[in-house]
C-alpha cells in the first residue's frame, strides 16, 4: 500500500480505499474474510455509502477491535430506515441514520462526517434549512464527528461548499468518460473539472474518488463511451494522478475483487499507462499536459508531468507549488530542447515551450 498525507488533517490515507456499495451481496463470512484481507493489506480507508444496512454490522464486527487505524467516511443523508439505500436532506432521518450507523459501527466517533450527494444549490438550501447540517456541526463540535467532507457531482456545487472553508474532503467522480464530457455525471467541462482539483490540492481539501470505472462502463468496450475499453489499473492511475486526489475508492465485493485492485501495485508502468485516452480526448484536452508522464524517459531527467503540475498549481494560488518544484532534482531549466517529449505526447502538448515557459515563471 501507499499512503497520501491530507494535509488539512494529518491523516496518512491508502491510495486505495475501499468502496462499499457491492460488499453487501456477499454472504457473511465472505464479507468478515475480505474486510480482513482489506486491513491486512494496508487499505485504511472506507466509505461507508453503501446500498444495503447489512454492511454496519458487518464493519462493526470486523474492525472494532482496530477502530484507531481505519478510518471511515460516513455521509450524513445516506438513509438505511428501510434496509436500502435511500438519500434525504431532512434533518432527524439524517440524525436517526447516524446514530444507527455508530451504533452498528460498534463506534462513539466518525472520522470523516459527510454532507452527503448535494449536486443542486437548492439541495444544499435544504441541507441546512432542515437541519442536517446543522447535526453535524454539533457532532464536529462534541468531537463525534472529527473532519467534514463533502460528496458531489457537480464542479460548481462542490465549489460553492468549498468556500464556507469547512471541508477537509471532497468525495467527487473521476475518470476519463467524465472529464472528457461522457457520461451520467459528466457534470463541467474539462476545464472546470481540473480546475476544482487544482483548488483542492492548493487549499489541502483530499479528494477521495467514485466512480473511477464509470460503473464498470469504461472498463469494456461496448459500453465504453470512447468505443474502447480501458483497465482496471489505467483509470485508478488516471485517477491518482489528479491534483488533491489522496485515494481511489473502487467498489469492492469479495476477496477476488479486492485481490485483483490491489494488484495494482505490483503491476507494471505499462499496464498503468493510460496515454491511450489522447486518441479520443476532445478537442478542448488537446495541447494540454494531463500529467499522464507518457513522455518519459526525458534524456535530460525531468520528471515533466510533475514539473507542468506544480507550474498549474502554482498559477492557481497554490503556494506550496512553488517550493515542491524548487526542491526538484531537474527542473524545466535543464531542458535541452530534444523534442522527445513532443514526440511521445498523446495530447500533442508542445512541452519544449512549456518548459521555456515554466522555467522563465520560476525564475529558473
Amino acid at each position: 500500500m501507499e499512503y497520501r498525507t491530507n494535509r488539512r488533517t494529518g491523516d496518512k490515507i491508502g491510495t486505495i480505499g475501499f468502496g462499499t456499495s457491492a460488499v453487501c451481496e456477499a454472504d457473511g463470512k465472505e464479507i468478515a474474510e475480505t474486510l480482513a484481507l482489506a486491513f491486512e493489506s494496508g487499505v485504511n480507508y472506507y466509505d461507508l455509502a453503501t446500498s444495503n444496512a447489512k454492511t454496519f454490522p458487518a464493519f462493526g464486527d470486523a474492525f472494532a477491535g482496530v477502530r484507531g487505524q481505519v478510518f471511515y467516511q460516513v455521509h450524513f443523508g445516506a438513509d438505511y430506515s428501510a434496509g436500502e439505500y435511500g438519500w434525504t436532506t431532512d434533518g432527524d432521518a439524517v440524525k436517526h441514520s447516524v446514530e444507527w450507523q455508530l451504533k452498528n459501527l460498534k463506534t462513539d466517533y466518525i472520522d470523516y462526517a459527510f454532507i452527503h450527494c448535494i449536486d443542486e444549490e437548492s439541495d444544499w438550501a435544504r441541507y441546512r434549512k432542515n437541519g442536517a447540517f446543522e447535526f453535524l456541526l454539533e457532532l464536529k463540535r462534541t468531537g463525534a464527528a472529527r473532519h467534514i467532507g463533502l460528496s458531489s457531482h457537480v464542479p460548481a456545487v462542490a465549489e460553492k461548499i468549498l468556500d464556507t472553508g469547512l471541508i477537509d474532503m471532497l468525495m467527487f467522480s473521476i475518470n476519463p468518460g467524465y472529464d472528457y464530457h461522457h457520461g451520467d455525471f459528466a457534470n463541467g467541462s474539462a476545464e472546470e473539472r481540473m480546475r476544482l482539483y487544482r483548488r483542492c490540492e492548493k487549499e489541502g481539501v483530499g479528494i477521495s474518488v467514485m466512480k473511477a470505472f464509470s460503473g464498470g462502463q469504461l472498463l469494456n468496450e461496448k459500453t465504453s463511451p470512447f468505443g474502447r475499453a480501458l483497465t482496471e489499473y489505467q483509470c485508478i492511475r488516471y485517477a491518482l494522478d489528479k491534483p488533491g486526489v489522496l485515494t481511489v475508492l473502487p467498489g469492492v465485493r469479495d476477496k477476488k475483487d479486492l485481490k485483483r485492485v490491489l494488484g495494482y501495485f505490483s503491476a507494471s508502468e505499462e499496464e498503468k499507462d493510460y496515454s491511450v485516452i489522447g486518441t479520443f480526448a476532445p478537442q478542448d484536452a488537446a495541447g494540454k499536459c494531463v500529467y499522464c508522464n507518457h513522455c518519459k524517459p526525458c534524456p535530460a531527467g525531468i520528471d515533466i508531468g510533475t514539473v507542468n503540475k506544480y507550474y498549474d498549481l502554482a498559477r492557481a494560488g497554490d503556494v506550496l507549488a512553488a517550493d515542491h518544484y524548487k526542491n526538484l532534482a531537474k527542473s524545466a531549466s535543464d531542458c535541452i530542447g530534444c523534442g522527445h517529449c513532443n514526440r511521445r505526447c498523446p495530447f500533442r502538448a508542445d512541452q519544449m515551450s512549456r518548459m521555456k515557459e515554466i522555467a522563465a515563471y520560476f525564475g529558473k
